[in-house]
């Protein structure tokens, strides 16, 4: 879990220097947010590194897989930079802040709990597959009301995958793995699960406490 939680930690500072590289970069910001090529380029690129470190990590050499991973961090950087554009840098850092806090304490909770969070988990996993549903309609009905709905289910789900997500990492290490190939893989793989959940919390919680630029 130290391993796990250092490349969740590692991929987090690289996406905000990252953003923070972009944002003070004119030409780096047109090139991305005012070509549509480049910008859903990053965004599909995004999630086809998502696919194959979920579905091949297995079968890439241990390299492999944490330039993947890194590069993932470095892209989402690029895309998340808007963020400093659309909100003030006290209230991203605020919210940052909190996820930090909820997030830490969902984790322990999941880590030392005894309690079997499937269940919990697996309902949790059919809100995301609802909140994904519901935020592609929103995309062409533009409702505020559901803009909402969304915002607050995405921060209840991903605050209950944080806690679901551990106790699963937990599970997946294997005594006597230590400090070979699989066990590195599996750090990778657990590292990119939390750092999703915290990603997506802190986009939602942001919804709600960010101040927008004037």
């Amino acid at each position: 879990m130290v391993k796990v939680y250092g490349w969740m930690f590692l991929a987090l500072m690289i996406t905000a220097v990252v953003a923070l590289i972009t944002i003070s970069s004119e030409s780096i910001l047109m090139m991305i947010f005012s070509n549509q090529v480049v910008f859903f380029g990053l965004l599909i690129g995004e999630l086809v590194l998502v696919w194959i470190l979920s579905r091949r990590i297995y079968k890439m050499s241990v390299p492999t897989a944490m330039i993947t991973y890194l590069l993932y961090s470095v892209i989402n950087g690029l895309t998340l930079s808007c963020i400093f554009l659309a909100y003030t840098m006290g209230s991203i850092a605020g919210t940052f802040f909190v996820t930090a806090l909820i997030f830490g304490i969902m984790a322990l909770y999941g880590y030392f709990t005894d309690k079997d969070l499937t269940s919990a988990g697996n309902i949790c996993l059919m809100g995301l597959i609802g909140i994904i549903i519901a935020s592609l309609v929103n995309m062409f009905l533009n409702s505020t009301a559901l803009y909402w709905i969304i915002t607050y289910a995405g921060v209840i789900i991903f605050t209950a995958l944080a806690a679901y997500d551990t106790q699963k990492i937990k599970q997946m290490n294997v005594i006597g793995d230590e400090g070979t190939a699989q066990d590195k893989k599996q750090s990778i793989i657990g590292a990119l699960i939390l750092y999703l959940d915290f990603i997506n919390l802190f986009i939602m919680l942001l919804r709600i406490f960010g101040r927008k630029r004037n």
